[in-house]
């Protein structure tokens, strides 16, 4: 993958801005966890020429996480003026139209309008896990896991409880859904990123309509106005048009009026399948690891698993594939925590260092620790984790007293607590014989080479590659899904990715260490069992 600053401007120049100037780009825009990234690539699809970002946080408000739609709004303009300012900065170019624009985002949540388009409650996000009687009833319903964060599970959850807005739902997305309806019109999900609302028919790539019928029964007595295919936003696969901008939509990301209306914009994804894509796993026997806020893994399947885990659930890549996901609602965010504290100590200490600085110095003496991190053990849980039984985090040091406190063994654990919950999930799906020949990895904890990305495969005990597109993530991934629009008539999307995108890519891969093998699994045995004080913190606290 060529970035943007890789290449000579002065060699670089003439194509690009004859690119920019005539709409032969893609823009790719990914609502993060913490960051909105938006990404700009050539005709050449591996090629990077500019990129935009703008931080924002999400809220804890009356015991919900969410983020506001005037949030969602302030922030996509910032980070599309923000790649339009580098675009400017590099060739000296105002972007007024692109060949295609893509919208991803986190999955599934809770968005619910009435029939003017109002907002009924606010956004409800997949950190939230006050759904468990929902999705334990739903899961029993279609014989099928109902995970607490999927759409359908909060829009039960809320029937239930006789919420007051349940009578005036007029239709229900997710983020990246909501984004695409205010810049096309339509309302439209990729089916990946439906797959996280509602159970998906691989046969027809569409809601498993089976399903939808059983729901529809169950609730026909509810306050809910309207049958289930009515609330929910019709699917797209990859390479299916979507809409495109709309004057309208054309102002609300770009308040300047430069932006011209009718680019033609591909399905929204959810950041499963853009990861999926931006790691070249799309395929049946890969997968792919992506670490954040959040952290999970996708296995795209060769057939259907035998039997329904909770741990397990069961989406699809963008082209429709199933794919078994492992999905824990806590990541990198406790690691990133402690990283702080220790650049603040740098700081104190007279000898500042940037972020990246101080996370590749504590990454690289991890690498120094004891393989089972010296008795040390670290727990990441911010919010609540299904996998492992919690209803409400508490992040936590943990050691006996005949442990080794280190700096090395500290950042071991910490980074062993990014991977711990994920390893117990993908574990059940070995066990159930899921066939995997690669893992790939991205996120930005795997920028420090050699570090995560070791670690991660002696917890998964497989090799685990990192492509040089690690850290750029889902903006790059839907960028590329954009760019595939005027391709899908003749070739498959894995066939694109292999033969457009990555025929050039570097890869590195990291087989497991025998030693991490066995110091992790230590680490695990430990971990579980220490759950239980995890919980009574949360008890307590």
């Amino acid at each position: 993958m060529k970035h943007c600053e890789d290449i000579p401007v002065s060699a670089a120049d003439d194509r690009i801005r004859d690119q920019l100037e005539n709409g032969r780009t893609s823009l790719g825009i990914e609502l993060g966890s913490t960051r909105i990234k938006a990404c700009l690539v050539g005709e050449d699809p591996a090629d990077v020429i500019a990129v935009g970002s703008a931080a924002w946080e999400n809220e804890y408000v009356d015991r919900t996480w969410t983020y506001s739609l005037d949030a969602v709004e302030s922030g996509l303009r910032a980070a599309y003026a923000d790649l339009v300012a580098d675009v400017e900065r590099r060739y000296g170019v105002q972007p007024a139209t692109f060949g295609a624009i893509g919208v991803s985002g986190m999955m599934h949540g809770y968005l619910a309008f009435d029939a003017d388009g109002e907002l009924l409650v606010p956004f409800r996000t997949w950190r939230n896990t006050s759904t468990g009687a929902a999705a334990a009833e739903l899961t029993e319903l279609f014989g099928v896991n109902i995970p607490l964060r999927w759409s359908i599970a909060h829009l039960h959850q809320a029937v239930r409880d006789r919420e007051a807005h349940v009578p005036r739902v007029h239709a229900i997305t997710t983020l990246a859904g909501y984004v695409h309806e205010r810049l096309t019109g339509r309302r439209v999900l990729g089916v990946g990123d439906a797959s996280g609302m509602f159970p998906i028919d691989p046969v027809t790539r569409d809601y498993d309509a089976a399903l939808v019928a059983r729901y529809d029964e169950l609730i026909a007595r509810s306050p809910l106005s309207r049958p289930l295919a009515e609330l929910l936003p019709e699917v797209r696969v990859a390479g299916q048009p979507a809409g495109e901008l709309t004057p309208e939509g054309a102002a609300w990301l770009d308040p300047t009026g430069r932006l011209r209306p009718g680019i033609p914009m591909c399905p929204p994804e959810g950041d499963a399948g853009t990861g999926m894509v931006a790691t070249n796993s799309v395929a049946p026997r890969t997968g792919n690891v992506s670490a954040g806020t959040s952290i999970f893994a996708m296995v795209v399947l060769e057939r259907p698993l035998p039997r329904v885990h909770e741990e397990i659930d069961l989406v699809t890549t963008p082209a429709g594939d199933l794919v078994a996901m492992v999905h824990c609602n806590n990541g990198a965010s406790e690691l990133a925590a402690w990283a702080e504290v220790f650049g603040r100590f740098a700081a104190a200490s007279g000898s500042p260092a940037d972020s990246d600085a101080v996370f590749a110095t504590l990454l690289t003496e991890a690498l120094s620790g004891e393989p089972d991190a010296g008795g040390v053990l670290a727990y990441n849980h911010l919010a609540g984790e299904p996998i492992v039984g919690l209803a409400e985090g508490r992040p936590l040091v943990v050691r006996t007293p005949g442990s080794r406190l280190t700096l090395a063994n500290l950042m071991r654990a910490q980074v062993y607590g990014v991977f711990a919950t994920l390893s117990i999930g993908m574990r059940i799906l070995a066990e159930e014989g899921a066939a995997l020949d690669e893992m790939y990895a991205h996120g930005g904890i795997f920028r420090t080479a050699g570090v995560a990305q070791r670690f991660l495969a002696g917890a998964l005990g497989a090799p685990v590659t990192v492509a040089e597109t690690a850290s750029e993530g889902g903006a790059w991934g839907i960028a590329v899904l954009a760019s595939y629009l005027s391709e899908a008539g003749r070739i498959d999307l894995d066939g694109y990715l292999r033969e457009r995108v990555f025929a050039d890519a570097a890869f590195a891969t990291a087989a497991p260490d025998a030693g991490d093998v066995a110091g992790y699994a230590d680490y695990l045995q430990r971990y579980r069992a220490g759950i239980a004080a995890e919980a009574a913190a949360a008890a307590a606290l």
